[in-house]
This record gives structure tokens, C-alpha cells and sequence, in this order.
């Protein structure tokens, strides 16, 4: 008789979905949205059954690395002093680290109804931290969350085509372009 080890139960099943999570996000900033899930398994060092019986589809996982992303961005948009140029600029921090978080930005795709809820949640802490005059300062008056969405979208269709090692460069370069049009030309 072989003895077997301890069922972890839940404890493990947090873990490996965690893992999953971190090594989507890696695979994904590698290969882009369609990369072999084969791949996120094999990262987190699951089998292919704890992939499916946390994610069932690959849309499942790309939904939760964007749930993921939203999560954090809340939390850094939470601290009272976070300016609106900071948030944006978090935003395109994460473009850099996940091609799928570029492919799911528009909160307007209708592709996925489950991406409209967290994406309607970062258009309310943008929105909310356009509304204070303190921490728009620098920026052009009058700047909607429209607008703002806009010059991240177009620097996202950028580095949605730039190879993954030229991304952060490419993203630099294109925030500082942004940048100066967000920014009040009075200022």
C-alpha cells in the first residue's frame, strides 16, 4: 500500500490560481491573447485540468488577468494623492505588461458582456479623479474620460503591434507624445 499525500483542498486550489493567473500574465505579454493555454499550465506548474477547472475557456482566463488588472489599478487609483496623469500612466504600464489587457481595454466590446462591468469600473475612477481640480492639475482643461480613453487606445493599437521586447521603449516614447497633448498648454 502506497501512501498518498495530504489533499490540500482549497488551500492548493487558491494557489494554483493564483499561479495560473501570474503565468497568464506572462504568457500572454510573451505570445498575446492567443497563446496555447498549454503554456499558462506548464508555467504555473499545473496540469491542464486545473487550468480548465478554474478557467473553462480561454476567454475565462483573459477576463480574470483583466479582473486582475482592474483590481490593481483600483487599489493604485485608491491612494487619495494618485493624479489623473498617474492613473493613465499605470494604465499604460500595464498595455506594456499584457498584450490581452490591450485586446480587452475597449469596455464597448461587446465580444465578451463579462468585460463591461470592470471596464465601466475604470472608466468611474478615472472619471472620478478628472472631476477633482487637484488632481487634473497640468492637464488640458477640459479633458473627458472620452478623450483620455482615446489617447490610451491609440497608444495601445501601437504597442499591440510592437514586438513584446520593444514594447516598454515604444510605450515610453508614445506616453510622452500623449503626454504632451493631454497637457495644458497654459502650464
Amino acid at each position: 500500500m502506497t501512501a498518498r499525500g495530504a489533499n490540500r483542498g482549497p488551500a492548493a486550489a487558491r494557489e494554483n490560481r493564483a499561479a495560473l493567473l501570474a503565468a497568464a500574465r506572462e504568457v500572454f505579454a510573451e505570445y498575446g491573447a492567443d497563446a496555447p493555454l498549454r503554456l499558462i499550465a506548464q508555467r504555473a506548474g499545473v496540469g491542464k485540468g486545473s487550468l480548465y477547472r478554474h478557467f473553462p475557456t480561454r476567454s475565462a482566463v483573459i477576463v480574470a488577468v483583466f479582473e486582475d488588472h482592474v483590481a490593481a489599478l483600483e487599489r493604485f487609483a485608491a491612494r487619495p494623492d494618485t493624479t489623473v496623469e498617474d492613473v493613465l500612466g499605470q494604465v499604460v504600464n500595464r498595455l506594456v505588461d499584457s498584450v490581452a489587457f490591450i485586446a480587452v481595454l475597449d469596455p464597448d466590446d461587446s465580444s465578451d458582456p463579462r468585460l463591461y462591468e470592470p471596464g465601466q469600473r475604470v472608466i468611474a475612477l478615472l472619471a472620478a479623479k478628472l472631476a477633482d481640480p487637484g488632481l487634473r492639475a497640468g492637464l488640458r482643461p477640459g479633458l473627458t474620460v472620452d478623450e483620455a480613453f482615446l489617447a490610451v487606445s491609440m497608444l495601445a493599437a501601437l504597442l499591440h503591434s510592437t514586438p513584446s521586447g520593444e514594447r516598454a521603449q515604444a510605450a515610453r516614447r508614445g506616453w510622452e507624445l500623449l503626454l504632451r497633448a493631454l497637457r495644458d498648454p497654459a502650464s
